[in-house]
């Protein structure tokens, strides 16, 4: 088994003081501020007396709208009873990883107009056949199904009639994690054939080349054409006649993204002739084209400047880019497309290799109002390129994954931006020093990764924490993973300056010991904690997972670490206790959000 999780239900534990100041406020006051609280928080009040769980339940009765995504470990028995505490939902987000079809079904009916079911493992893919009967009013349908363990079960998945009944869908995403196009080609075309008129947004992975183009010629644009603004595909090859026929068929189309998975070299591959069909599509406002590094061509060889150029001329109302394995392309072409969208809100740019600091040059002299910026793993990229960036004053993300050639200069600018909550320099060539300026600055970052950063050591995490600067105070995930020079040292520097740190991974930190282990959990504010091969700790520090360490920790992984040997007793012992908590023996990344459909449970 690659996971252990907790299967117990807890009785609600009451006080007999029940006279606080929180139980005599009015009613309408208790149910204003409830409604403001996070489903766990609100959990957690109901257990303080009688009162204070009436005041919750009459709130919960109330909501037309619930997510349930954040609990990953619902088994049926429990996600009966918290769902019996709610009424007749319009609404419902759930993670599906331990649910079975009967849990679902539970929950259909008439009043159901948006259904976002994700990682279902456990769900057969029967179920789709069953919402669509019972959801008439349904508007949008996520799914996310398992691809990799219940292949056998594919041919469960029958379409026919699957929405008859569903006039009003307007949007629709099917996920199949795990699985190839190979593996689920006899029913792609089945999606297609089934998809009502209504849906303006189609999500698809994976999807087929062959049956798209196909159903894009034998529909026509009176119909889908009309109605489609939103497609995304995760396809087996990117080509002309694909962006072609796209082009042609959906000329309302506002948000194009396409990921290819091609296991074979294509011939028919996406050239300067399929960037420029694109203008043909006047209301495009997104457009996101990548090529999987793990492709047998991960590049886009056949497209250049002079495509760059064509797209920048035809399509200027673009708000957010997404360009990967473009190879050819050079910082003439992106300026192109830079300088004609002036509206541009996003802009990632993955494996550019010919993109240099002259893409950004004079920057600072435009009206800009990006929001975003990813640029990962453009080795060129350097911190002067940042610093024209910088100077974008509403930038909130900031993504430099893998640019080993960005270094502290550009720091000083960074932090003084007073937007940005997401900040990566994985793989970059930041140092100590720089974030001892980091740490003085003004920016409000929540999210912060120095994965892979080997010139960080503890001087560098204490000097970025213990400044006059905000983020120690505006920190919830931090991300410190393969840092050889990370030491328990740093971790109780985090754990006594960061009160609000939800999320952090010290993956692969060879130098952490069970010291660490014990200060986060006698603070007991992470949530989801990262150990994997942290190969320092020993077996004895599993005992810190019990209470009342940890307290509202809900994921850790441990894969790869001593603490993999404590037997299915200490393990039942420790899920006993903490209803809602995942064990993952694996190396899944936190949260397991991109491992789940390769785990047994």
């Amino acid at each position: 088994m690659a996971h252990k999780r907790s299967s117990g239900v807890t009785t609600t534990t009451t006080t007999s003081g029940g006279d606080s100041l929180l139980e005599r406020l009015p009613e309408l006051i208790l149910h204003e501020i409830f409604t403001m609280l996070e489903l766990d928080t609100l959990c957690s009040l109901a257990c303080v007396s009688r009162t204070l769980e009436s005041s919750v339940n009459k709130t919960l009765a109330s909501f037309s709208s619930i997510d349930l995504s954040v609990i990953s470990s619902l088994d049926p028995q429990t996600f009966d009873g918290v769902i019996s505490k709610f009424g007749l939902i319009k609404n419902i987000t759930l993670d599906c990883l331990r649910l079975n079809d009967a849990s679902i079904i539970s929950i259909l009916g008439p009043h159901i107009q948006e259904l976002i079911l994700l990682k279902c493992s456990s769900v057969s893919f029967k179920l789709l056949t069953t919402i669509g009967k019972l959801c008439p009013n349904l508007r949008i349908l996520t799914l996310e199904f398992s691809g990799f363990n219940r292949k056998s079960k594919v041919f469960d998945l029958n379409f026919r009639g699957s929405f008859a009944k569903c006039q009003r869908l307007e949007s629709l995403k099917i996920k199949i994690r795990g699985g190839e196009v190979d593996d689920y080609a006899f029913m792609l075309l089945g999606i297609y054939q089934q998809l009502p008129e209504t849906v303006k947004i189609f999500k698809l992975q994976p999807a087929s080349a062959l049956d798209t183009i196909l159903f894009l010629k034998t529909s026509t644009p009176l119909t889908f054409g009309q109605a489609l603004t939103h497609i995304s595909l995760v396809i087996d090859t990117i080509s002309d006649t694909l962006i072609h026929n796209i082009a042609h068929c959906l000329p309302q189309l506002v948000e194009l993204d396409l990921k290819d998975q091609s296991t074979f070299e294509p011939i028919d591959d996406l050239s300067n002739s399929g960037i420029q069909s694109l203008v043909n599509c006047k209301h495009l406002t997104s457009l996101s084209i990548l090529r999987s590094r793990h492709h047998i061509a991960p590049l886009f060889k056949r497209v250049n400047d002079m495509g760059m150029f064509l797209l920048a001329e035809g399509c200027k109302r673009l708000e957010s880019v997404r360009f990967g394995g473009f190879s050819k392309v050079s910082d003439a072409g992106l300026t192109s497309v830079l300088n004609s969208s002036l509206d541009l809100k996003r802009l990632e740019i993955q494996n550019g290799y010919r993109l240099t600091d002259l893409a950004f040059q004079d920057f600072s002299n435009g009206s800009r109002s990006l929001v975003e910026v990813k640029l990962v793993s453009c080795s060129s990229i350097t911190s002067d390129a940042v610093c024209e960036l910088a100077t974008c004053g509403s930038l909130e993300v900031i993504d430099l994954l893998g640019c080993k050639s960005v270094s502290d200069s550009c720091l000083d600018d960074v932090s003084r931006l007073t937007l940005l909550a997401t900040l990566n320099l994985g793989g970059t060539d930041v140092t100590d020093a720089g974030m001892g300026v980091l740490g003085k600055g003004n920016a409000p970052v929540s999210c912060l990764s120095l994965r892979g950063c080997k010139w960080i050591s503890d001087e560098g995490i204490i000097s970025l924490l213990i400044s006059d600067g905000n983020i120690s105070k505006t920190l919830t995930s931090l991300d410190l993973g393969h840092m050889p020079e990370i030491t328990d040292k740093a971790i109780t520097t985090i754990v006594d300056a960061c009160a609000g740190l939800i999320e952090l991974s010290v993956r692969n930190c060879v130098r952490v010991t069970d010291a660490s282990v014990e200060a986060l959990g006698l603070k007991g504010r992470v949530r989801r904690l990262d150990l994997y091969k942290c190969v320092a700790l020993s077996g004895e520090c599993f005992r810190f997972l019990k209470k009342p360490l940890f307290r509202g920790l809900q994921w850790i992984g441990i894969g790869g670490t001593r603490l993999v040997c404590v037997g299915d007793d200490g393990f039942d012992e420790v899920c006993g206790e903490r209803r809602w908590l995942t064990i993952c023996k694996d190396g899944c990344e936190v949260g397991c959000h991109d491992g789940w459909q390769f785990h047994e449970f």
